[in-house]
Order: C-alpha cells, then structure tokens, then sequence
C-alpha cells in the first residue's frame, strides 16, 4: 500500500469534494464496513489531501481496525495516539476508569498493567490531575505508542512482565493499579473479529486456556504494590467474573464486581485490606 507523509509534513484537512467523498464511502461500503458513511467522516476530517483519503481508505478496506487507520481512539474524553499493531483501547474499559475513580478519588500514584497505548492511565491521569503514574507492556511496540499518551501527561512507561517492569519503589505505594490484562481463552482467539485476530497483538488477547491466566497472576502480586486502601481494577466477561472475583478473593483482596449493562463492561476490583502484607 502506498505511504502516507510524516503528519508533520501533512496539510491542515480541507474540505474535500463530494467526489472524493463519495468514492470513500462507496469503496469502505464494498468493503463491509457497517458504518461506510461515519468511518468516511473520521478518514476526511484526518487526512489531509485526497490522496491521503485515497491511502486510508485502501488501510481500512484491508482490513485493519479503524482506530489504527486514523492514528488514534477516542477515549473517556480524550483522543489517543494508536499505531499499528497496538491493541485499540475500547470504549467498555471507559468503565473501568470511571470505576477507578470513584473508589480512590484522591488517588496520587497510579500503575496501567498491561497498558498497550496507555489510554487507562492517561485517562486517569487527566482526570485526577497531577499523579505519579506508570505504565507497563511486555509488547515493545505498545510501550513506545504508549509513551506518546502517557509521557503528555507527565508519566513514565516500562517494559517488562507485568511488575517486573515497574520500579521496586512503587512497592506498597501504589493508589490505583488498573490492569486490562488479555481474558479471551486461547481456543476463541481463532473467533475473534479479524481486525482484533489479525492486526493486533495476541499477548493482548490471549488469556490462555480459561482466559484468566494473567488475571491470576496480577491479583496474586497486586497486594506487594499497593497501599493499604489501595484498589485492583481488571476489566473481565461476565462468564469468567465468577473465577476471577475466587482470585482476587485467594489473593487476599476484598473483593466485587461492577457492570455496565450499557457498555456490557465487567470491571473487578480488589481493595487492599488495611494490615494485609
């Protein structure tokens, strides 16, 4: 596919011409793309000549997930830098941060495990203002599209395994430690939409084999990094909320579950009971 030039050296978006338009909508409708004439909207208000239209209309009709096309997502508020290969922040974890918020609302350090493009905790950042915040991938390409988002609002980003990434001084310090660890079970990768399956990572996706394997592993280390009062969130279905609430609970964590019937979200969080280790 043809390369678009670097967005510094991009005109500012014109209006483009009905032809243009038109050609856009009916290439990405001939594609399948169920919302042809909004995800046009999105291409034209970004590209910045109709050649630029030309080369992201050709992205999508590929098959790659829009949020990777346009170079960003909207998200809780904000729009977040996304590039490609990166897994795309989806609007249900939007619950997972409001979540967040109302259980530590005056949170100071916050951790994003599993961060991909950080958006959970560029977003938790921005709306409780100036945090110590952190981020963490195992996934080299999500830390360095990550270090866009989260290095705007003034945090730092790790790679590594899970806390091994992070700086031994969080331990025990940590307010909020947002986690939207991979939950799909291994045998359902395969049955995922392609633009999950094909263009974004499967340590982002794949769980193992009940989908929980990473889930277990974070709540069984979370009560080392945070502070006493301190909150888990990890975002999950509501087939497995059942076993990851069991882990949490095993973890020595007082345990719940939130749900969105709208977002059809399902955050659990875990709060460190004061005394515990």
């Amino acid at each position: 596919m043809p390369e678009l030039p670097p967005p510094s050296a991009r005109p500012s978006p014109a209006p483009a011409p009905p032809a243009v338009r038109a050609e856009a909508v009916t290439a990405l409708r001939a594609a399948g793309c169920v919302f042809a004439e909004d995800e046009a909207e999105l291409i034209l208000a970004t590209a910045g000549t109709p050649h630029e239209v030309t080369v992201l209309v050709e992205r999508r009709a590929a098959g790659l997930p829009l949020e990777q096309v346009l170079g960003w997502a909207a998200f809780h508020g904000l729009r977040i830098a996304v590039e490609p290969g990166v897994f795309v922040p989806r609007r249900r974890t939007e619950f997972l941060v409001d979540q967040a918020l109302a259980q530590v609302p005056d949170a100071s350090v916050v951790v994003d495990l599993c961060c991909g493009t950080g958006a959970v905790g560029t977003a938790l950042a921005t709306a409780l203002g100036p945090v110590e915040l952190h981020a963490a991938d195992i996934d080299p390409a999500a830390v360095c599209c990550a270090r866009r988002n989260v290095g705007a609002v003034g945090g730092r980003v790790h790679e590594g395994d899970l806390f091994e990434a992070l700086p031994a001084a969080l331990r025990g310090r940590v307010d909020i430690l947002a986690a939207n660890v991979p939950y799909v079970p291994t045998d359902e990768v395969a049955l995922l939409p392609s633009e999950a399956r094909d263009h974004e990572p499967s340590t982002a996706l794949d769980g193992g084999a009940d989908g929980l394997d990473v889930l277990r592993r974070v709540a069984a280390g979370a009560p080392d990094w945070l502070t006493p009062g301190g909150c888990l969130l990890v975002e999950t279905s509501a087939r497995q909320a059942p076993a990851a609430l069991a882990a949490f609970a095993a973890a020595g964590l007082a345990a719940r579950l939130a749900a969105s019937e709208e977002l059809y979200a399902h955050v659990v969080l875990g709060t460190r009971r004061p005394g515990a280790r």
